[in-house]
């Protein structure tokens, strides 16, 4: 049960980040290049909750395999 808690706050790290990194496309039409626009996305923290998240999920999936088998 403990692990299904924890894959869920990783999931909804990844949502969080990506949901964010979505919102900052929005900087791309002001007038920010490909390139700004990564190096931007690199200096906000709350866009390495998408990383943060993944690694959470793939510890936890095969945990929870496990159990389920």
């Amino acid at each position: 049960m403990i692990y299904l808690c924890i894959f869920l706050i990783g999931f909804g790290f990844t949502v969080a980040g990506s949901v964010t990194m979505i919102l900052y496309l929005n900087l791309i039409p002001a007038g920010l290049t490909w390139m700004e626009y990564f190096k931007f996305i690199i200096s906000r923290s709350e866009c390495y909750l998408v990383l943060i998240g993944i690694i959470i999920i793939s510890v936890t999936i095969p945990k929870l395999a496990h159990i389920v088998k």
